[in-house]
C-alpha cells in the first residue's frame, strides 16, 4: 500500500511533555515506510521534537501542540505554543559553557529547512526531514 499523505496531531503539556513527545513521535514515524530504513532521520525528527517542545515549555511558558505530517517527500515537524508575546526564536552567540540556548541551532543542523509562523495566539515553528534511504535519490525540500 503507497501512502501519500498522513498526519498526527496531540498537544504536550509543560510538565511532563518532552519525554511523552518523544515517544509519540517514535511510535508515529514507525509507521511510515522509511522508517526501518532511515534510522537517521527519525533520530533527527525525535531530538528536533525534543528540542521544540522544550523551547515552547520554556521560553513560551505555554503546553505546546505538536503536528506531524508526511507528504511522500517530506516530514513536517510543527509545534505551536501560545506565547502572548509571538517572540521568534533568536540563536544564541556559541558558548561552550552555556547549559541552554542550542535549541534552534540543533534543529537548524538537523532539518532539511525550518521557519517560523506568527499566529494569533504564539507562534509555529514547522522543520520538513526528507529521509536519506539508502540507494534512492534524494528529492529537494
Amino acid at each position: 500500500m503507497s501512502m501519500r499523505a498522513v498526519g498526527w496531531a496531540r498537544t504536550f503539556p509543560m510538565s511532563g511533555g518532552v519525554r511523552e513527545g518523544r515517544r509519540w513521535t517514535e511510535e508515529h514515524l514507525a509507521q511510515l515506510p522509511w522508517y526501518e530504513s532511515s534510522p537517521d532521520t527519525v533520530d533527527a525528527i525525535v531530538l528536533a521534537v525534543s528540542e521544540l517542545l522544550t523551547n515552547a515549555h520554556l521560553h513560551a511558558r505555554s503546553d505546546a501542540q505538536l503536528v506531524l505530517t508526511w507528504d511522500s517527500r517530506c516530514v513536517h515537524v510543527s509545534v505551536h505554543d501560545e506565547a502572548g508575546h509571538g517572540g521568534r526564536p533568536v540563536r544564541r552567540p556559541r558558548s561552550t559553557g552555556a547549559t541552554s540556548g542550542r535549541g534552534i541551532a540543533i534543529v537548524d543542523a538537523l532539518a532539511d529547512s525550518w521557519e517560523t509562523h506568527d499566529q494569533q495566539h504564539g507562534k509555529a515553528i514547522t522543520a520538513c526531514f526528507v529521509p536519506k534511504v539508502p540507494g534512492e535519490q534524494q528529492p529537494t525540500p
